[in-house]
């Protein structure tokens, strides 16, 4: 693994080593998904278990407590996550999840984090450290704990074994315990402007940039994410309808997209429900700019209190898209849902 963080994260290093003097034993960072938050804690902590740290502290990368690392096999070091994200690549891999590809078996990989996941943590804790140095948890996605992982995980940072830091990554804050928000130390990791972001992806050879980028969010590796897959005929098949939108359609969209995550398609609802928002108040279009003649008329039509009471519904569906009962119904029901908002 190498030692580089993405260059809009370079100010953040800085001022996350002023903690090293007196270093918490729990440290949250959150900020928008696609960001690089996973890579910045897992560099993060090799530097916290690096032998011969570098003075900005970054690794030195020649170690062997840095070999052990880069091999995925350091003593003093665990890594916890979702069963669905164990078959993905560490870089990039807390994206907004729309782009992901996992193998599929019998039994789908769980998307929580569960308490057997925090329970297993106990023997590693309890031992002393390989290399008299510290004993270093990454988690995250931080949300992605059910109940009882995250009522065990609360247990252990209210009595945290001498030694130990736990780095934890999120997404929402506001789907977290309050009382395991109160146990960490929280440290916001912010989004790269459109420009910065937009000469990343540039340097990474992302075709159409731009739109990408813009689509998600600008979220830059969320962005590289859908630019890999390379396909929008989803997203223009629901864009299409969000644009012109009817009964018959939304029909017809929902039986034609039922296969297609549904949590993805809220993110794009959102995201069109945004922009017509925005364009009504100030005249702005942040995710859809192609689309700017469609949102403009429907901004001009559709007041104010059914756009929020839209908007105020795709929030709610966001929490239930992962566990629907019928991903057809789900979608009819939003599309038709939408349409009638913007009769």
């Amino acid at each position: 693994m190498s030692n580089s963080i993405y260059p809009w994260q370079e100010s953040s290093w800085q001022q996350l080593q002023l903690l090293r003097q007196r270093m918490p034993h729990a440290i949250l960072f959150h900020g928008a998904a696609g960001i690089g938050k996973s890579d910045f804690i897992e560099r993060f902590a090799q530097g916290l278990l690096c032998e011969a740290v570098l003075p900005d502290g970054h690794a030195c990368g020649q170690c062997a407590s840095c070999g052990w690392f880069s091999q995925q096999n350091h003593p003093d070091y665990r890594r916890v996550r979702p069963e669905a994200l164990e078959d993905e690549p560490v870089e990039g891999e807390e994206g907004d999840g729309e782009a992901k590809k996992t193998a599929k078996s019998a039994k789908a990989p769980s998307k929580e984090i569960k308490i057997e996941q925090i329970r297993n943590l106990a023997d590693f804790m309890n031992i002393s450290t390989h290399r008299q140095g510290l004993r270093v948890v990454v988690l995250y996605p931080a949300e992605a704990l059910n109940m009882p992982a995250s009522n065990a995980l609360l247990k252990t940072l209210e009595e945290p074994p001498p030694g130990t830091v736990f780095l934890l990554a999120s997404n929402s804050l506001d789907r977290l315990l309050p009382t395991i928000l109160s146990r960490c130390r929280k440290f916001a990791l912010p989004m790269p402007s459109h420009a910065e972001a937009l000469a990343w992806l540039k340097t990474q050879g992302v075709p159409d940039a731009d739109s990408w980028l813009r689509e998600q969010g600008g979220a830059p590796l969320a962005a590289m994410a859908q630019a890999e897959v390379g396909n929008r005929d989803d997203l223009e098949v629901l864009l299409q309808l969000l644009a012109h939108p009817s009964v018959e359609g939304a029909l017809k969209v929902a039986d034609k997209l039922q296969k297609v995550p549904l949590s993805a398609q809220v993110s794009w609802l959102q995201r069109w429900l945004y922009d017509v928002f925005s364009y009504k108040l100030a005249g702005n279009i942040r995710y859809y700019p192609r689309y700017q003649k469609e949102l403009a008329s429907l901004a001009g039509k559709i007041h104010v209190s059914r756009l929020l009471s839209a908007i105020k519904g795709a929030n709610e569906r966001r929490a239930t898209a992962d566990h629907p009962l019928s991903p057809k119904l789900f979608l009819e029901d939003m599309l038709l849902e939408y349409a009638a908002c913007c009769a």
